[in-house]
Parts: structure tokens; C-alpha cells; sequence
């Protein structure tokens, strides 16, 4: 029920821990500087532990933007709250990304000399375990280019035509969904790939917290190498939801081994089993379809594994969501060529990657995946944003509805922080 979230939420804000953590920083030549809080005009240093990442934004009587521009403040491992007033002396269209381009705000407009507030829920971490183990990331790629994603900071990338007057951030006890998956699942680093992982926290309200331990690569067998799973285990407590997507990469581990469609089978299970055992609920996506159309006409390209996680679900009581099938009728409903909008593709469609997604195509999942939560009545999902239509991927969002902006990059080639 709804209270749960709410309550949980309250009570964790009345605590002298919440008094003493809050944080506030203020933008703007001549906003009023509350007690303790920070009027930002810096660059990110450690001294400070907050500042602009990359360009530096316009500074302006009321507020910071005009131009996208991105903005860190350290953070210790854990879920946020943080709240967002926009608006400035001209009128403005915010989009916020947190972290590596998750979606947290999409085109907030404000008039000239007007104002919004609006709060979202951002996860960090880190690679530490508690019994002194770590998460063995893939280097450089997790340590610089995707680096965003594993730092002991909270970045918040302001989109399109910006207006940031404040933010605050506090840290909150909310239920989680973890999110453990491939190249199809995790925050992907840069436009024009994108994720419906990274899309999943637009569609939720500041109740609570998206974390995506997915990343590209990775297979079920590879996950339990590097420690993905365990992280996720040794964080997750009765109320979250662990939802896990592979198949991609997973079969192509037949070729080394014959048993690799039965070890991905057992591991989805073992997996659902031990999350259940911690009070918390598995959910099991079938990995969705590629462009591979015959006839117009979606057919299977992953051979039996959207079949192995149907039944891993069966077997370990997990709720399933059948992506496989809904992104096939997604995008058969939209048709050969114009589903090519879905998937990661130059400007002109002279070039076309049939298995990763465009930020369109992203969103579009995303919604399905929101939509197997309220159809399995999962408790998570009455923390879904108000007013959220129902989707049915027979009947698609058009392209042209799409109004994120896209990622903006550093202005220098870095490892991050550095």
C-alpha cells in the first residue's frame, strides 16, 4: 500500500541522522543563502566535496543553466533524496539525468521568473563489499569511462534548456530495485545507446530507489564471477525487488560449453531463491527480441533462453515478465523499418545495431517493464509516478512524442574525478 512507502520515508526523516545530513547548495548571483548552506560557483574538488563537472554553467541572479551542464556533491554508499527547485529569470526546459544518464526528470518547463520544485530518489555505491571483497569491475571501462557509476558521489546532468536555483539532497530509507543484467539493462555511458534500465527510475516517485548493477558483457555465469550478485545480496533486505535480465551474451557461452543453457537456468534460480530467502522479491525478464524480422515478422534469435528463464520463474517462484514476447509485439506493431527507430542507429539509418537501444527504444521497454510490475501487482508498483497510462506495446508511443534531450559529455577526455 501506498502508506508503506510514504511511512517508511517519514519516520527515517525525523531522525537526528536525517538533521545532520542534510545538505543544500544554491545557485545564483542573489538567491538567499539559507543557514548552512553552499552558494555553488566552483569547480568539483575534494576541499569542497561538491562543484560543476566539465563547462562550468552561466551564473545568473536567480539561477544556474542555459546550457547543459553537470554537477557533483560526495556521497557515501546509499539511497538519496534530492529535491530540485527550477526555474530562472528566462524561461527554461529541464531534464535531470543522475549518475551515468539515469532518468530522473523529463522536460520540466518553467516561465520566466517562475519556479517548480520536484524530488527523485538516487542510488549510489561502491564496489566494497562488507567482508572486505569487492566487486571486480572491468577496467578502464568502470573505473574511468563508466566511473560515475561506482563513485562515492551523487552527479546530477542538467539536460536541454536548463534553470537549477537549488538543490537538496538527504539520505532515505526506501525500498530498492535492484536491477542486475547485460549491455540491454545497465546505464549505458553515451548517446546513442541507452538502456530501459537507465530509463526506469522516470516512472517512479521519490518513494523509491532504481539500482543498476547491470553492465555490458556480462552473462549470468560472469556476474557470479565478478561479484555482481553478491553485492546485490549482501545489500538487499525484505521489501526490494531484484530484477534480473540475461540472454544475450549467455549464448553465446554454448560454443565453449554444452551445458551453458543449464547453468544459466540454475543460476536464475539459485538467484531468485536466495533473494527470496532474504524477504525480498525476484523478478525474472525474459531477454528481449533483436531486430531480426523474417517476412514481417519478429523471429526467436536467442535460441532457448527466453524458454530457460520462463522456466527458472516457474521453478523458483519467481514473477516473470515475458519481455521476449511484448518486445516482439512491440515491434511488430510499429513494423520493420519504422521499429528501426528503436534500436541504436545513425542519423540516416545507414547503419543499424539490431540488439542495442536508442533512448527511444529504451523508454519504450522501460514502459513494459513498469507494466509486468503492476500487472503482477507487485507492491513496488504503487510507488509508480501518478498518472502514468498503462502501455500496451500493441499500441506504441511515436517517435516524435519522445522529448528527452540527449547526453552531453565532459568537455575534456578523463578518468572521472581525476
Amino acid at each position: 500500500m501506498k502508506p508503506l512507502y510514504l511511512s517508511a520515508a517519514l519516520v527515517f526523516l525525523a531522525s537526528p541522522a536525517f538533521a545532520q545530513s542534510h545538505r543544500d547548495f544554491v545557485f545564483g548571483t542573489d538567491a538567499e543563502l539559507p543557514a548552512g548552506a553552499a552558494r555553488v560557483d566552483n569547480a568539483y574538488d575534494t576541499a569542497h566535496g561538491y562543484g560543476f563537472e566539465g563547462d562550468a554553467p552561466a551564473i545568473g541572479a536567480t539561477s544556474a543553466g542555459g546550457n547543459p551542464f553537470f554537477f557533483s556533491f560526495d556521497a557515501p554508499e546509499g539511497n538519496y533524496r534530492v529535491t530540485v527547485a527550477l526555474g530562472g529569470d528566462q524561461a527554461s526546459d529541464t531534464t535531470v539525468k543522475a549518475e551515468l544518464r539515469r532518468l530522473m526528470l523529463e522536460t520540466v518547463a518553467v516561465p520566466a521568473n517562475g519556479k517548480t520544485t520536484q524530488s527523485f530518489v538516487v542510488n549510489v555505491r561502491t564496489p566494497l563489499m562488507p567482508d572486505g571483497t569487492s566487486v571486480k569491475l572491468k577496467a578502464p571501462r568502470e573505473s574511468e569511462t563508466e566511473g560515475r557509476a561506482w563513485d562515492s558521489r551523487i552527479t546530477l546532468e542538467f539536460d536541454g534548456n536548463p534553470a537549477v536555483r537549488e538543490v537538496s539532497v538527504e539520505p532515505v530509507t526506501v525500498p530498492t530495485i535492484y536491477l542486475l543484467g547485460d549491455s540491454t539493462v545497465c546505464d549505458q555511458s553515451g548517446e546513442p545507446y541507452a538502456s530501459w534500465g537507465q530509463m526506469l527510475p522516470r516512472f517512479f516517485k521519490p518513494v523509491v530507489a532504481i539500482a543498476n548493477h547491470g553492465e555490458s558483457g556480462e552473462s549470468v555465469s560472469s556476474s557470479i564471477g565478478r561479484g555482481r550478485f553478491d553485492k546485490i545480496l549482501s545489500l538487499i533486505k525484505p521489501g526490494d525487488v531484484f530484477i534480473v535480465q540475461f540472454g544475450h551474451n549467455d549464448m553465446k557461452e554454448k560454443a565453449k560449453d554444452p551445458d551453458a543453457a543449464q547453468k544459466y537456468k540454475a543460476g536464475l534460480i539459485d538467484w531468485a531463491t536466495k533473494v527470496k530467502a532474504k524477504g525480498a522479491t525476484a523478478v525474472i525478464v525474459t531477454p528481449m527480441n533483436r531486430h531480426t524480422f523474417e517476412n514481417g515478422i519478429v523471429v526467436n534469435s536467442l535460441e532457448d533462453y527466453p524458454q530457460m528463464a520462463r522456466e527458472a520463474a516457474q521453478a523458483s517462484g519467481a514473477v516473470l515478465i515475458d519481455l521476449n514476447a511484448e518486445s516482439k509485439v512491440l515491434y511488430e506493431a510499429l513494423g520493420e523499418k519504422p521499429s528501426l527507430a528503436l534500436f541504436e542507429h545513425t542519423s540516416d539509418y545507414a547503419k543499424v545495431d539490431m540488439t542495442h537501444h536508442s533512448p527511444y527504444g529504451a523508454y519504450e521497454l522501460a514502459k513494459i517493464v513498469v507494466e509486468g510490475l503492476r500487472a503482477n501487482h507487485l507492491r513496488v508498483a504503487e510507488a509508480v509516478t501518478d498518472g502514468l497510462p498503462h502501455f500496451d506495446p500493441a499500441h506504441p508511443d511515436p517517435e516524435s512524442s519522445f522529448k528527452v534531450p540527449p547526453s552531453v559529455t565532459f568537455a575534456a577526455a578523463k578518468p572521472f574525478g581525476s
